[in-house]
């Protein structure tokens, strides 16, 4: 067996978290380059305790919050060129994936020359420093090696990876998720069950990443009664938080599958919300890979249903149709070219069992209504 682990992350979890370990922030640098979301970090008081975690150590900061949903390659190099302009050495990254991909994506940048047109061709091999504080629990990229932004020439979204961009330091507290809506926060858990399944469906799955893996799918599972209800609590808010950096942790060392191949393609021409991308498409692609499994003898399907205390796949799907309500009308002939594009992702070469192009059009046409009224699976 060789095997392979990286995460170099240090988190820290718990209410008021970033100002009780500000010390953390005082290793970093002198000045931020601080990178959020428009409104967010306002609203949910993350940014106010950020500023005073600063402040306090007597460090300054440049804000940077124009980040908008599935930021673009012209974003990072905005936010990068105001790291150097302004002589901020590290990053703090403050958000859901958005503004931390963006802010990732930046601190790479910024001291590494490379065009925007070679951007996603390029190999960074360094960044400033980053520290991320997570405003919703979904994408887990405070433990990741990945940016991912809109990749207009290939008409989705692309990721570069480098152990450069690792955070530092996460700062998980649960209280900035208190007020969030409940399609957010259902569509944010869905992204980190998506990881957490994905992970155990690579061919880089591990005795490292299953049990994360597993551990993370479990936590998903005693959330749905408060997800379906509405009503998640601090608690249940603390429980998707970690569940989502164990989903994080899991992909930094496995990579995804078929299912986010497929799914950055609904979120570039249909600007379906990636969590809830990834949501639409488990339930078929499980499907798809227990049919398989029936003639090579595995289980792995099993091990999943297993950790979310369920029978069968019929089980799991009544959950996604709970959770997701009505899906989306999307016509044939689209899902055909999203088939076509998908089927040379890289992602799909990191699936265990590995669809073809027709089967990754089954599980599209399965997963959404279609216009004609024909289904797939």
């Amino acid at each position: 067996m060789k095997l392979n682990y990286l995460m170099p992350t240090k988190i820290v979890l718990g209410e008021n978290c970033i100002f009780t370990n500000r010390a953390l922030l005082g290793d970093l640098g002198k000045k931020a380059l601080m990178v959020t979301g428009r409104n967010s970090a306002k609203q949910n008081g993350s940014g106010a305790d950020a500023v005073k975690a600063l402040e306090t150590n007597g460090q300054s900061y440049y804000l940077y919050d124009k980040v908008m949903s599935n930021p673009t390659v012209d974003c990072a190099f905005d936010a990068a060129a105001l790291a150097q302009r302004e002589h901020c050495d590290f990053v703090l990254v403050i958000g859901g994936g958005s503004p931390m991909d963006a802010g990732k994506a930046a601190a790479a940048i910024a001291v590494s020359p490379v065009e925007k047109s070679a951007f996603f061709s390029t190999t960074f091999t360094k960044a400033l420093p980053i520290a991320a504080v997570p405003t919703t629990a979904g994408t887990g990229s405070e433990v990741t090696p990945y940016a991912i932004l809109t990749n207009d020439g290939a008409q989705t979204k692309t990721s570069i990876a480098s152990p450069a961009i690792f955070p530092r330091y996460a700062f998980l507290d649960p209280a900035y998720m208190k007020d969030m809506g409940s399609a957010t926060t259902i569509n944010t858990a869905l992204d980190a069950l998506s990881h957490s399944i994905e992970g155990m469906l690579t061919i880089r799955a591990s005795v490292f990443t299953d049990p994360m893996a597993k551990a993370g799918i479990t936590a998903f599972a005693e959330c749905v009664p408060a997800l379906k209800a509405g009503t998640p609590d601090l608690a249940v808010r603390e429980k998707l938080l970690w569940a989502s950096t164990l989903g994080g942790m899991v992909i930094s060392n496995t990579g995804t599958t078929a299912v986010h191949a497929m799914g950055y393609r609904l979120t570039y021409f249909k600007n379906i919300d990636h969590g809830r991308a990834n949501g639409l498409l488990l339930g078929k692609f499980l499907r798809f890979v227990a049919e398989k499994e029936k003639a090579i003898g595995g289980n792995r399907i099993g091990e999943i249903l297993g950790a979310m205390g369920l029978e069968n796949l019929d089980e799991f799907e009544a959950i996604m149709d709970a959770l997701l309500g009505q899906r989306e009308k999307i016509s044939n002939e689209e899902l055909e070219n999203y088939a076509e594009a998908s089927i040379n992702a890289k992602n799909i070469t990191n699936t265990g069992i590995r669809p073809n192009k027709a089967e990754l059009l089954s599980i599209l046409k399965g997963s959404v209504d279609l216009r004609n009224g024909v289904f797939g699976l």
